[in-house]
């Protein structure tokens, strides 16, 4: 290279910077390895192979096919490539407001951290299972609603305080329940 020729040196650092970033979208996934892989479609005539994707630590997920994918390449380097954030446009929840978050599926289930709803989980139908919890604490301030045609409960249940039905508490049914005579015959003397 003549020692003057800094047209060509910067020519070849503007192509090595502007091949540095690429984006595409994922044809095939591959989630059994240590290292999740994807097939993504860069353009026309670049399809890359086995593309490691680094995600958040702590979340896991698998985008489906057609993700959007952005793929760094170390040094312009395009042989060695890391897909660094991937998208599915058609399953994503719009209209969140700023500061909103929500974890959601392919098929519509979710987390929503709402900013005035709470935190509003939709299961679509389906099971939703805590395992191995030592202990389940509820903490609330005003109540916790269960709309459920049957509760199913294996197991005892301990209550510190009061329990009521419909009809009257169970303290009330003890009362009468202690204060009940049969006046000498087979017959209680109060009503229950």
């Amino acid at each position: 290279m003549p020692p003057n020729d800094t047209s060509g040196v910067l020519d070849r650092l503007w192509r090595r910077v502007q091949m540095t970033t690429g984006r595409g979208r994922v044809t095939l996934s591959n989630d059994a390895g240590r290292v999740q892989t994807l097939q993504i479609r860069m353009g026309a005539n670049e399809v890359r192979d086995t593309t490691p994707r680094l995600g958040e630590f702590g979340h896991a997920s698998r985008p489906p096919v057609d993700s959007d994918a952005v793929v760094l390449f170390i040094a312009g380097d395009r042989s060695n490539g890391v897909a660094i954030a991937t998208g599915h446009q058609d399953s994503r929840p719009l209209n969140l407001l700023e500061g909103e978050s929500q974890l959601y599926d392919l098929w519509g289930k979710s987390v929503y951290l709402t900013e005035s709803g709470g935190i509003v989980v939709e299961a679509k139908g389906t099971a939703v299972t805590v395992n191995n919890a030592t202990t389940v604490t509820i903490n609330a301030t005003d109540s916790v609603v269960m709309n459920t045609p049957t509760l199913t409960v294996n197991g005892d249940i301990v209550a510190t305080g009061n329990i009521t039905d419909s009809v009257r508490s169970m303290a009330a049914d003890r009362e009468i329940y202690d204060g009940h005579d049969h006046g000498g015959g087979d017959t209680p003397t109060q009503q229950q």
